[in-house]
């Protein structure tokens, strides 16, 4: 007698252990069953159309989803951003910034006195009895002319750029910082990146080159030998500007600037004397120079006085003095035999030029 056990036969069809247990590790889950090609007919449908068992579907479609093809956009926008963007750097480097522009050319021309130079203890005496009598004070001085448009500038354009040199000339010329301070950032703000290293050259190594002097990026007096007797500044002048190619603004600014000056730490009962200085700039800008109030200072050409003409004018004025004369000597030597083609001149300071006192 044996207990409960499998026929000899096997197991029967469909049981536990039947065969069946080949098919049980397929699943047929909801993904399965909407992919099948074929699809069978319900029995009601069957009936009332006398149709086969199946149909066959029509084919799922493939490709993207909307999402799916928005993304791809959006990265290959990205993507192609970033190339242009590394195309066109914001970013120079210095030798692109060094080829980018040419540099600026500067003159500077000391003027000698003929003899003594006068001197008053009233700074507002020698103005009245000088040819500075009618200049105007400070920035009042530099006034702006009608701006009207050009062929590829609008007339907002031109004012902007005339209102940047505004700017440029009164840092330059006209604030105290500057001029006996040693301040420089407010007048380099104001150049274009691609004239900072010129700019940056000439504090660090100022020369009589033609492309190097600090006083011909701004007025500047050495603070060890003089002090401004007085702060109004007397300033007048022109501005102009015109196109000089369809894509640069040239200004052209010509200004006489006359300062009144004493030895430094003598005091207010020290004479004081006048110091004149012209200068004419020649500014260009291009549409994201107006933009930018950026001013490219392309030409300089100073004229100063009363200065001895062997001394440094390069890295700052040091003005001959009320009661003075010029010391001895002419201008730096020039070597016609050198690569340096830049001519070392100093004129005489005219005597009706000076105060009459």
């Amino acid at each position: 007698m044996g207990g409960p056990g499998d026929p000899s036969e096997g197991a029967p069809e469909g049981g536990p252990g039947g065969g069946e247990d080949e098919y049980r590790s397929v699943v047929f889950d909801e993904s399965f069953v909407r992919a099948a090609r074929l699809q069978e007919f319900s029995a009601q449908e069957r009936i009332a159309d006398h149709a086969p068992a199946v149909r066959r579907r029509p084919p799922m479609r493939r490709g993207l989803s909307r999402q799916a093809l928005v993304l791809v956009l959006l990265i290959a926008l990205a993507f192609g951003t970033a190339i242009y963007m590394g195309v066109r750097h914001p970013y120079q480097s210095p030798a692109q910034i060094r080829d980018s522009a040419d540099p600026m050319r500067m003159t500077v021309v000391p003027l000698a006195p003929q003899g003594k130079v006068p001197g008053a203890a009233d700074p507002e005496y020698l103005y009245e009895h000088s040819p500075a009598a009618d200049f105007r004070v400070g920035a009042a001085g530099i006034t702006l002319p009608a701006a009207r448009d050009t062929s590829h500038f609008s007339e907002t354009q031109v004012l902007s750029a005339l209102d940047t040199v505004k700017e440029y000339l009164v840092r330059s010329s006209l604030h105290p910082e500057v001029l006996t301070g040693g301040q420089t950032r407010p007048v380099r703000v104001l150049l274009p990146a691609d004239q900072y290293l010129q700019f940056d050259e000439s504090l660090k190594h100022p020369a009589a080159d033609g492309m190097h002097a600090v006083t011909g990026w701004m007025v500047r007096f050495d603070p060890k030998a003089v002090e401004l007797a007085d702060p109004r500044i007397r300033v007048q002048g022109t501005l102009r500007a015109s196109e000089a190619e369809s894509t640069i603004l040239e200004v052209t600014a010509e200004h006489t600037f006359v300062y009144a000056l004493r030895p430094a730490g003598a005091g207010s009962k020290a004479e004081a004397s006048l110091f004149t200085v012209r200068r004419e700039l020649r500014f260009q800008f291009d549409h994201d120079d107006v933009r930018l109030h950026q001013a490219e200072l392309s030409v300089a050409y100073v004229q100063a006085g009363p200065l001895s003409c062997g001394g440094d004018s390069a890295s700052a004025f040091t003005p001959v003095l009320a009661g003075r004369t010029a010391e001895a000597g002419g201008p730096a030597g020039t070597d016609p035999f050198g690569e340096d083609r830049v001519t070392a001149v100093c004129g005489t300071l005219a005597t009706g030029a000076q105060p009459r006192v």
